[in-house]
């Protein structure tokens, strides 16, 4: 990209966002590097996503739904030490057409109720504190989130980046040329005596580990990512009658991205992983323990264009935040869950930066999956069948700086 300063570029990414590149990276992440010649300035910066996503799905593994709307993060900026970076303001959500949301952490919720609302727009105070002491970066507040994770796409859904409340708590990252990690604590769901919801957070792990001594044209690296979710504990009213609910995911393999010295053609990757799901206690699952296996490959051209396609097989598999075509339950009618899934997914994507602060997006992707036997939580089964699900939308980022003062 244009307008990065040279003090910023010598710096390595404190964040796993390469691999991979994808639109979701572009549009969604941020970077967490502090630029040094940005040292005692007061500054605003403005995030902002605006999208349109149609998702045409059947109706076996979920119901299909649009999703319009933007999202808008206004904050001041304060840079007090060339490795102390200060930001507070605020993060809002609105979808076209709604005019209440509920008062709870957006994103995979679906026992607990709001019981106030916020009208026009879903408002929450952003503040962040990033530090960074030689190759680690220390983050509190709002963390760097989403797509900054660099989390596999099965464990992780785009999508994501569009809906949920940005993740708040703690995050260590820690940046050297063959080694990437990311640890994090995202607290969802605080709660007080006597209160009518659970307790929630999830912890996550990234880390990428780049094979060889060199990094010329083909570079090999190893996976591993891991994600907990906690839910209740010690304070949590009888009535609710929900208990305890540890889930996890896991996944590791190896990945590879080629480099040609073709004008077209940016890169070429290609990677497989074994994925794991555990219930380490509860019952939201109505089973304990699942796998799955996944192979992947994409090609990324010059022209801003991406061409990808993965297969992934699964039984007894659920990704606690990747898309339900990846995962064996069901979320519709009746619920339930398949006795194992094959899923297809094909896509292609553009993206078009007018300037470091400006992105245009298009994405379009189908899933070709053949779920097993389904049955269903009142224990009627229906047969295993082929289904076709696909997704299009279009999205524009803005990240525009305004320098208020100078040397502060």
């Amino acid at each position: 990209m244009t307008g990065v300063s040279d003090s910023l570029q010598q710096q390595p990414p404190a964040q796993l966002a390469v691999p991979p590149h994808n639109m979701a990276t572009l549009m969604a992440a941020e970077d967490s590097r502090i630029d040094s010649t940005h040292t005692r300035q007061l500054a605003v910066e403005i995030e902002g996503l605006t999208f349109f996503k149609d998702n045409e799905y059947e109706g076996r593994h979920t119901h299909g739904y649009s999703l319009p709307g933007f999202w808008l993060r206004p904050r001041l900026t304060w840079q007090p030490l060339s490795a102390l970076r200060l930001e507070l303001g605020a993060h809002a959500l609105v979808f076209d057409g709604a005019n209440k949301y509920p008062c709870y952490a957006y994103h995979d919720i679906g026992h607990w109720k709001g019981n106030q609302y916020q009208r026009g727009a879903h408002v929450l105070p952003f503040f962040r504190a990033t530090a960074v002491l030689g190759k680690t970066t220390f983050v509190l507040g709002d963390i760097y989130g989403g797509a900054a994770h660099g989390l596999m796409e099965p464990l992780f859904a785009p999508e994501v980046n569009l809906t949920q409340d940005p993740e708040m708590g703690v995050q260590i990252m820690h940046c050297r040329r063959h080694f990437n990690m990311d640890v994090w604590l995202n607290w969802q769901s605080y709660i007080f005596e006597e209160d009518t919801h659970q307790e929630a957070f999830t912890v996550g792990l990234s880390l990428r580990h780049w094979i060889g001594r060199g990094l010329g044209r083909v570079k090999w690296y190893i996976p591993v990512d891991v994600v907990v979710q906690h839910r209740g504990g010690e304070q949590d009213l009888p009535e609710l009658e929900l208990g305890v609910q540890t889930l996890c995911n896991a996944g590791a393999g190896v990945g590879m991205r080629w480099q040609p010295t073709c004008r077209a053609v940016e890169s070429v990757d290609a990677s497989a992983a074994a994925l794991g799901a555990y219930q380490q206690s509860g019952s939201l699952w109505p089973f304990d323990t699942g796998w799955a296996a996944t192979a992947a490959a994409e090609t990324s051209l010059r022209c801003g264009v991406r061409a990808y396609g993965r297969v992934l097989t699964a039984r007894d598999f659920v990704p606690l935040y990747g898309v339900p075509f990846f995962g064996t339950l069901s979320y519709t009618g009746d619920g339930g869950h398949f006795d194992g899934v094959t899923t297809t997914q094909i896509g292609v994507e553009w993206s078009h930066t007018f300037a470091r602060d400006y992105m245009l997006g298009a994405k379009a992707e189908t899933y070709i999956s053949h779920t097993g036997q389904l049955t269903s939580n009142t224990g009627i089964t229906s047969p295993s069948r082929w289904n076709n699900d696909f997704s299009f939308g279009i999205y524009l980022r803005i990240r525009p700086r305004f320098i208020l003062k100078d040397r502060l």
